[in-house]
């Protein structure tokens, strides 16, 4: 069934019918523009979110994400930037697979309808072009008929006139025949004229129409078709991008059950153990056989004996760290040789016999006072920062330790630069029009400078952490270092090359010469999880399954850089693929 033949004579009908159809496809590009907004909106929310409780660079939270229950929400966080980003790609899809394809489709269905009613109009037009001819002819016909018929009524009653002559006679007869020959032709044309339009009106209705409602019901149906298909793209636009949202829910839960509670005491044990001794006993000072002095030196216990020879607050707890006392001026540090005892039988003091009392008091706070108040006044008193002597013992062999390998870091960056100026000192003495080999004398001079202010720095702080008892195995790297004339110095401590970007700038543009430029080392390996065409400038494609080196990795924008073994580098997204990072 076709509308063509069932509807003929439904024109307007058909002309509704396709306008509906184009407003509803409008309507539901509307719709699916106001989903994508909302998809927008829900995204930017979810990323102010993440960004919101994210820890600043240098904050106290960042700190404290060496703790597992806090890098786990801070693995929530990126998870959720992630699965923005997923929300962000469902709308961008339907902007350009629904709203936009929908909306250009409508503009061609648009100028197709218009073109067929065009052609329903000028058919119409013709045929009503033609019944006007019709009826003209046919008017004509019956006028001259109608004057032919009063000729010849007039000719014969002037011929049955006795009193006409004959010439009147002859006249009225020429008259009727000429009237009875142009209705004659009025009628041949009436009925050339009733033909022609029986056949344009046949063509109209039997061919024309049927033709271009045919047309009509086709368009309609590729039209339908269309938007049944942004129906199902409504539904697969998010369907496409649920495996990566699973994939970042699951990353979600596995930071959960990576929580170690355990764990996470300990590293506040490492990080905040001060290797100081518990404080021993305080000794009991006998007033009855004179005064004893000799307490213990870490003693920071409550002093019972003298509180009891008072007799006063014996139900109350003896606070060291009382808010209301005041710190005493002359306070010593933890570290400082401890007072030297009294003899245990001294000589007794003269005022003990006028008043123990107050003596014992004394005594008290003359003991005990400054050991309190040499912990009160870490902070407060001038410290070597250098040295880090603040410190208490463990802390102070941690950071020795991190100062000597920062040294030791830059001390190989030195030799690099040191090695590089040395070969370019060579290519300068090979080929004097490549440069001038005294130029390069002035770097070569700082160059060994630094080193030897590097190597005094080394050895400053490996002494300060054997004085700590650390172990002194500071990090050191297999280089030759060169002198100020260029010379390979064979007794350069050796290890491995972490960062030779300062050095092979100077001397990237003898490539053809020496090796090329050593690439950064790996921190991981990823599997990617889904292939990626990496179309966009800076990224890199990829195939589902593809091992690839991490080279750097996601700083919260959601990619990831990777390298294949033939040196390719580029950005992926970090949701595409599974990343395993060095420990």
């Amino acid at each position: 069934m076709d509308w063509g033949t069932e509807l003929w004579d439904q024109c307007d009908i058909i002309d509704k019918h396709t306008q509906s159809g184009l407003d509803l496809v409008e309507k539901y590009v509307k719709f699916v523009k106001e989903r994508t907004e909302i998809e927008q909106n829900y995204a930017k929310q979810l990323r102010n979110l993440s960004k919101k409780y994210s820890p600043k660079r240098g904050s106290k939270e960042e700190q404290e994400c060496r703790f597992s229950n806090h890098q786990a929400f801070l693995d929530i966080l990126n998870e959720m930037n992630d699965y923005a980003g997923q929300r962000e790609l469902i709308a961008e899809n339907m902007m350009i697979n629904i709203c936009i394809e929908l909306t250009k489709y409508l503009q061609e269905l648009k100028q197709e309808r218009k073109m067929h009613l065009s052609e329903v109009k000028k058919a119409q037009q013709y045929l009503e072009g033609t019944y006007k001819h019709l009826d003209n002819s046919k008017k004509r016909f019956e006028r001259e008929w109608r004057e032919a018929e009063k000729a010849a009524q007039y000719a014969e009653k002037t011929d049955q006139d006795l009193n006409a002559t004959k010439a009147d006679v002859e006249k009225a007869k020429q008259q009727a025949h000429m009237r009875t020959h142009i209705a004659e032709e009025c009628k041949n044309d009436y009925a050339s004229q009733l033909q022609k339009y029986n056949k344009e009106q046949n063509q109209f209705y039997f061919t024309d129409m049927p033709l271009i409602f045919n047309r009509l019901q086709d368009m309609d149906e590729r039209r339908i078709k269309k938007l049944a298909q942004g129906y199902i793209l409504f539904a697969d636009t998010e369907r496409h991008v649920m495996p990566i949202i699973g994939k970042c829910l699951e990353g979600i839960t596995r930071a959960g059950t990576n929580v170690n509670e355990r764990n996470d005491s300990v590293v506040l044990i490492e990080q905040h153990k001060s290797g100081f001794e518990r404080p021993g006993d305080v000794e009991f000072e006998d007033y009855s056989q004179g005064i004893n002095r000799a307490s213990s030196d870490s003693s920071l216990s409550t002093p019972k004996g003298p509180l009891e020879l008072l007799g006063r607050n014996k139900n109350k707890t003896f606070r060291l760290f009382n808010k209301k006392s005041k710190l005493p001026s002359s306070s010593i540090s933890p570290f400082s040789t401890p007072p030297t005892p009294s003899p245990a039988n001294g000589p007794p003091s003269p005022k003990f016999g006028r008043d123990p009392l107050s003596y014992c008091l004394k005594e008290i706070n003359k003991t005990v006072k400054p050991r309190i108040s040499s912990f009160r006044t870490l902070k407060r008193t001038s410290v070597d920062s250098e040295g880090f002597t603040h410190l208490p013992p463990e802390q102070r062999r941690k950071r020795l330790q991190q100062k000597i390998d920062d040294i030791s870091k830059e001390l190989q960056k030195e030799m690099d630069q040191s090695e590089a100026l040395g070969k370019m000192k060579d290519v300068y003495e090979k080929n004097p029009q490549m440069g001038d080999p005294a130029s390069l004398a002035p770097q070569i001079t700082q160059t060994a400078q630094n080193m030897e202010r590097l190597r005094g720095e080394l050895n400053k702080y490996e002494s300060w952490l054997a004085e700590a008892g650390g172990r002194g195995d500071s990090i050191r790297y297999s280089t030759h270092s060169l002198n100020n004339n260029g010379a390979h110095n064979p007794n350069s401590p050796g290890a491995i090359s972490e960062d030779t970007d300062s050095s092979q700038a100077i001397y990237s543009e003898f490539d053809d010469e020496f090796e090329e430029e050593e690439l950064a080392a790996p921190i991981g390996q990823c599997t990617a999880l889904y292939s990626f065409p990496g179309s966009s400038e800076g990224t890199i494609s990829m195939q589902e399954g593809e091992v690839l080196s991490v080279v750097e990795e996601d700083k919260g924008d959601g990619w990831t850089r990777v390298r294949r073994n033939n040196g390719d580098e580029g950005y992926i997204p970090t949701s595409y693929a599974t990343i395993t990072l060095n420990k």
